[in-house]
């Protein structure tokens, strides 16, 4: 066990899969000698070979019908966008053609395909770099994506997506990769997908958030406990599909709800949620589904965008106005 950062988790989990099954492959644009522009893949390529571990020219839609045809003849490939405000170049590989390959070949092929981003705001990049569009691929069949939280459950979902048969959208927050560090075991372990997590048992409302808003959701529910409101917080972890049970248990179990994401309120996951809850859980809540969320415009550019990004005050804004409806 080592306290680590979500970026060396990434890393870890990378080595380990590709030391147990030479059949994967990581590609994408500087991910070889230079590691990823985030680092990600720092040292795979010395250690498993420039025919495993190799770049790509800057063509999203390349990585992405490369990474379809691969896995089409036993490979398991694991390519990078570079950022994920590039996948709208792939679209049509990822929502066109790896989503929906193994209901084309009706089963007799699989597509063990891992597409690694980064996504997320908060670090000032520049135009494009941001955008949270987690919600564009959710809505795709036969596509699944997972967004970690924590250094933990990132070593072990993206293991878990790596040897998974389906295709994976693995979205990991820019933000989150060297902002704190939690003990992560050294070998090699799984985290199942499509199962939430209770991060924090609470009575009084349920916060559910995935990716960075956990961590806003978690301060939030400190500050809240300052004030005699328990609060209840589930990172979603997996965003497509939804793990129903999870979500609906413990809005029955508080009575009230509040979604929280990043992206704008129009995108991103929580209209699915809120969707699940009114149509099976509407009985259990004693106050309406409330959501915090960026607003409806392009995201802004850095200066703007601390003002821009929901956070813990938020958080804590909404919650108090639904607990006192």
């Amino acid at each position: 066990m080592t306290k680590t950062t979500m970026i060396k988790a990434i890393t870890q989990a990378l080595d380990q899969e590709m030391a147990r099954d030479d059949k994967i492959l990581v590609f994408g644009e500087d991910v070889g000698k230079n590691g990823g522009v985030f680092r990600a893949t720092e040292g795979l390529q010395a250690t498993h070979g420039e025919d495993r571990v190799f770049d790509t020219p800057l063509a999203e839609s390349g990585i992405g019908g490369l990474a379809c045809g691969l896995a089409l003849q036993g490979f398991r490939p694991v390519p990078e966008i570079q950022f994920f405000g590039f996948v709208y170049e792939t679209m049509d590989e990822i929502a066109g053609q790896i989503s929906r390959e193994q209901f084309r070949m009706g089963g007799t092929r699989k597509m063990p395909i891992t597409i690694r981003s980064p996504f997320g705001g908060g670090v000032h990049t520049p135009e494009l770099h941001s955008d949270s569009l987690e919600g564009l691929v959710a809505q795709c069949p036969g596509l699944r994506v997972v967004i970690p939280s924590d250094p933990y459950d990132a070593k072990g979902l993206l293991i878990s997506s790596v040897r998974s048969d389906d295709p994976v959208v693995f979205l990991e927050h820019m933000k989150l990769y060297r902002s704190f560090k939690q003990d992560v075991p050294d070998e090699e372990y799984t985290v199942p997908l499509d199962k939430a997590a209770v991060k924090r048992e609470g009575t009084d409302v349920s916060i559910i958030a995935y990716g960075a808003m956990v961590r806003e959701a978690l301060k939030a529910a400190d500050q809240l406990a300052k004030d005699g409101i328990n609060a209840e917080v589930v990172d979603l972890r997996t965003v497509a599909p939804l793990d129903e049970e999870t979500i609906l248990a413990s809005a029955k179990k508080t009575g009230r709800v509040v979604l929280v994401q990043e992206a704008q309120r129009r995108a991103g996951i929580n209209n699915q949620v809120a969707g699940l809850i009114a149509e099976k859980g509407i009985l259990s809540l004693s106050a309406p589904i409330a959501q915090v969320a960026a607003p409806d415009t392009p995201y802004p550019f850095g200066e703007a965008e601390g003002a821009w990004i929901p956070n813990a005050r938020d958080i804590v804004a909404q919650v108090k106005e639904t607990v006192n409806f």
